[in-house]
Order: structure tokens, then C-alpha cells, then sequence
């Protein structure tokens, strides 16, 4: 994930982070990125474990990135136990997130650095989180937002030796009940005190505007996960809605298609590919 940021970073761009559920997420996000010629993160978080097993999830995801035309990052988004981390790092994740935003800061800094030098050890980059991403991540328990303080985003930066840190400025995960209000201003602080490249959560709802402004205020990777859940849902639907007997393959391939354009829409927004 590290030489993804940083080449994104390098072209003052951000990199599209899609999480995946079953097999035609991971086709209709791959097929997009090959399409566009684009490097992706394919990722997965912890709550989503129950539905969709690590050890299932994972080796599909990881072959998905050996086989595609395009370099692709595997990633355990919002890694909620140690264990969950290591279990990831073990399958040949390359990159892992622990999410220690609920802990004391300076807990949250131990946990963290110990993990950074576990994932060491498997040359794997990690993200951490600061500050509290507001919503409901999958079928965790709703939060609300806690800005992320910059000062604490510089020390926690310098003390972990983190690859990425995602950041609460307003941005929740799930859906929007209205359009949200998102503190640029905090951004832009925590950008200037740490060259850390930063990570945007809850992007569904988020307008595209909103997603360039923030990617020029050092945001190198942006996650897409409720939109393309609901995509597929809604293509799932609406092909079986049309029909009077449905037929597996073609809903499968009802699903691939609505994940991709999805994906290719978020892709070409964040590679400001109009």
C-alpha cells in the first residue's frame, strides 16, 4: 500500500481503497481498475468477517491482485483485535489497519506501534486511525465524530512510524442523512504537521468536489465501502425484479456490473479523470 500512496502522492492524487464482500465485488473493482489502468486497494474490515471469513475472503482477494493487469493492494480495513490483524498478515495481506480511535491516545500510540513492528516483519504498511469517523461501520455500534486534534496527528505520526492515517473531519461511515459539513480546515493543519499521507473513511455520500478539494489537502487514500454494497444490491434487484425466473449467472454478472461502475466512477474522481 505504502508505494501506491506514495506514488499518489507523487501526482497529487488518491488511491481508490474498495472494500469487498463476496466474489463479483472483487471482479466488478478489478475489471474497473484494469479498465482505467489504475492501481487500487482491495479491502476488507473486520465487522464484515462474520458474513464474509477471512480465510475465504481473503485468498480470493489476494488472487484477484496476483492475476490483475494492475498493481493492487490487499488490506484489512478497521482491524478491531490483534489477532484479526495478525491473522491477515499471516494469509500474505499487504497492508493492515489496527483502528485504536475508541482508545486513550496514548494506548492507542502503544497498540499501534506494536503493530507497525509486527507487520514488519511480513514487509506489510499499516493505518492507524486518530480521532473518532462518526456512522456505523458494517454492524458496529454507532459513533459519533471526533475531530482529529492535529497536534495529537503529528505525535502519533512521529511515535508509531504509521504508512497511513485516517482521519476524522467531519466524514462518517454508512449513509448520509444530509450532505456532510466537512472541516477542511482541520485537514489542512494535520496536513502541514505531518507528511504522513492521510485516509478518508465514510465516502459514500461525500460529493465529488468535496473528495478533490480534500486529496489537495494530502489525502492519498479514499474508502468506498457502502456504496458498493448498495450498488450491487440495487443491480441484484432490479435483475431479479425483471425477471420471472431468475438465473444465477446472470445475476452474478447483474452484481459485477454495478460494483464496477461504482468503482470506475470513484476511480476517475479521485485520478481527477474527468
Amino acid at each position: 500500500m505504502k508505494k501506491l500512496l506514495d506514488e499518489a502522492r507523487k501526482n497529487k492524487i488518491a488511491v481508490g481503497a474498495f472494500s469487498v464482500g463476496n466474489m463479483e465485488m472483487v471482479m466488478g473493482a478489478v475489471k474497473a481498475a484494469e479498465e482505467l489502468k489504475t492501481p487500487i486497494i482491495l479491502q476488507i474490515a473486520e465487522v464484515r468477517l462474520k458474513n464474509s471469513p477471512l480465510e475465504l475472503m481473503g485468498s480470493m482477494m489476494l488472487a484477484a491482485a496476483e492475476n490483475s493487469k494492475v498493481d493492487i493492494a490487499v488490506h484489512l480495513d478497521h482491524g478491531l483485535r490483534v489477532e484479526t490483524v495478525d491473522k491477515a498478515l499471516k494469509l500474505g495481506f499487504t497492508s493492515v489497519m489496527f483502528d485504536g480511535s475508541l482508545l486513550e491516545l496514548e494506548d492507542n500510540i502503544k497498540t499501534v506501534k506494536s503493530v507497525v513492528a509486527r507487520a514488519r516483519e511480513y514487509g506489510a504498511t499499516v493505518e492507524a486511525e486518530l480521532g473518532v469517523v462518526g456512522g456505523n461501520e458494517g454492524e458496529g455500534k454507532k459513533h459519533d465524530i471526533m475531530c482529529t486534534r492535529p497536534a495529537d496527528a503529528e505525535r502519533f505520526c512521529i511515535e508509531t512510524g504509521v504508512d497511513a492515517l485516517a482521519v476524522a473531519i467531519g466524514n462518517a461511515h454508512g449513509n448520509y442523512p444530509v450532505s456532510p459539513v466537512l472541516r477542511f480546515d482541520v485537514l489542512e493543519e494535520i496536513h502541514k504537521k505531518t507528511d504522513t499521507p492521510l485516509v478518508l473513511h465514510g465516502g459514500t455520500g461525500i460529493s465529488d468536489e468535496q473528495f478533490r478539494k480534500a486529496i489537495k489537502l494530502g489525502v492519498r487514500k479514499v474508502n468506498i465501502a457502502t456504496a458498493s454494497f448498495d450498488r450491487l444490491a440495487e443491480y441484484a434487484k432490479a435483475y431479479c425484479d425483471s425477471k420471472d425466473k431468475a438465473n444465477y449467472f446472470e445475476l452474478s454478472a447483474a452484481e459485477v456490473q454495478g460494483v464496477y461502475e461504482n468503482a470506475k466512477k470513484h476511480i476517475k474522481v479521485f485520478s481527477f479523470i474527468d
